[in-house]
C-alpha cells in the first residue's frame, strides 16, 4: 500500500510539473521599447496592449510585457535593443524610428514590429512598403504633406515663410523637411530650417526664427514633441503661431494639428503582433498605413497668437479646445 501511495504521489507530482511547464509555454512574451515617452507614443503602446487583449493575449494571464523607454537617447535605445534580443521574446515592438533602427540592427531573427515610423523605407527598416520577407514589419504614421499645407494656408492666409523646428538626427524629420521644401516650391512659400539636435536646443531654435517666418510647423518629431511646452513658450514670445502634425500637441500650445489617431495606430500595431503570436511570419505582412486624419484645434492658443480660425474648420474638427 505504501509503495502504491508513493507511486501515486510521484505520478501526481510529475503531472503537476508537466502542467506547469505547459502553462508557462503558453505565456507569450512581448518586449516593447519607445525612443521617448510622450502622449502620442504612449497612446501607441496603450492601443497595442488593448488590441492584444482583443486578440486573446492578456497581460497577467497568457501575456508578459516588458516595456522600456530610451528617454530620447539613441545609445540607450541600442542598449535596450541588445537586452531585449538577449531575453529572446516572441515579438519586439519598437515605437519611434531610432528604437526600431536599434532593434533591427540587433537581430535578424526575432520578429520586429515597428510603429509610429513616418518612412520605414528611408529609415532602412524595410526595402519597400510591401511584405519584406524578413523579420520586420509594422505600422507607419506617414502623412500626406499637401493637406498639412492647405491647413496652414487657411490659418495663415498671407503665408510667405514656414519655420521648421526638428531633430536633425531623426530620419522621420529629415524626410518631412524635404517634403515641406518641395511643397514650398509648388505653393509659393520658403522653408527656414531650425535644427535642434537635443531637446535642450528647441527653445533656441524657435527663437532663431523670430521675424523670419509666418508660422512654425512641427512634424511627429519625437524630440520636439517631448519638449513641446518649451517650444510653445519660445514661439509665443517670438509671436510665431505653431501648427503641428501631432494632435497631442494641440493641448500643449499648437493652434491646430491634422494627424493620425495614435491610439488607433497602436490598435493596428496590436493586430500585427497578435497575428505573429498566432503563427504568422512578419515577413508576410505588408507595412500598414492609416487612411483617416483627425483635425484638432486650440482656439485659446489661436487667440494668444492672434490667429482667427475659420468657422468651417471649427465645425469639421474632431476636438476643439475652447477659448
Amino acid at each position: 500500500m505504501k509503495k502504491f501511495k508513493l507511486a501515486l504521489w510521484a505520478t501526481l507530482a510529475a503531472t503537476t510539473l508537466l502542467t506547469g511547464n505547459a502553462l508557462a509555454a503558453d505565456v507569450k512574451n512581448v518586449a516593447i521599447t519607445a525612443i521617448v515617452e510622450h502622449p502620442a507614443l504612449d497612446a501607441v503602446r496603450q492601443g497595442t496592449i488593448a488590441e492584444l487583449k482583443k486578440e486573446g493575449f492578456e497581460e497577467g494571464k497568457n501575456l508578459k510585457i516588458d516595456f522600456q523607454s530610451a528617454q530620447g537617447n539613441t545609445a540607450t535605445a541600442a542598449q535596450i535593443a541588445r537586452k531585449f534580443v538577449g531575453d529572446k521574446p516572441d515579438v519586439i515592438v519598437a515605437i519611434g524610428t531610432p528604437s526600431a533602427q536599434a532593434v533591427a540592427a540587433a537581430t535578424r531573427h526575432i520578429p520586429l514590429v515597428f510603429s509610429a515610423i513616418s518612412d520605414p523605407v528611408a529609415a532602412k527598416l524595410v526595402k519597400s512598403w510591401e511584405a519584406s520577407g524578413t523579420n520586420v514589419t509594422g505600422t507607419s504614421d506617414t502623412l500626406p504633406i499637401q493637406p498639412q499645407i492647405d491647413l496652414i494656408k487657411r490659418l495663415i492666409p498671407n503665408l510667405k515663410a514656414i519655420g521648421f523646428v526638428y531633430s536633425s538626427g531623426e530620419v522621420n524629420s529629415t524626410v518631412v523637411l524635404k517634403q515641406l521644401q518641395e511643397a514650398g516650391k509648388a505653393n509659393g512659400f520658403t522653408v527656414v530650417e531650425a535644427p535642434a539636435p537635443r531637446t535642450t536646443d528647441i527653445s533656441t531654435a524657435a527663437r532663431s526664427l523670430k521675424g523670419r517666418v509666418d508660422a512654425i510647423y512641427t512634424s511627429t518629431d519625437n524630440g520636439v514633441v517631448s519638449a513641446y511646452e518649451a517650444l510653445y513658450k519660445s514661439a509665443l514670445d517670438a509671436g510665431i503661431p505653431l501648427i503641428a502634425a501631432d494632435t497631442s500637441t494641440v493641448a500643449r500650445g499648437a493652434i491646430a494639428a491634422l494627424s493620425n489617431n495614435y491610439y488607433v495606430l497602436g490598435e493596428e500595431t496590436g493586430k500585427i503582433v497578435g497575428s505573429i503570436l498566432k503563427g504568422e511570419k512578419p515577413g508576410n505582412i505588408p507595412v500598414k498605413t492609416m487612411d483617416k486624419l483627425d483635425l484638432y484645434l486650440n482656439l485659446k492658443a489661436a487667440k494668444a497668437f492672434g490667429v482667427k480660425v475659420p468657422q468651417d474648420l471649427v465645425d469639421s474638427a474632431k476636438e476643439v479646445i475652447k477659448e
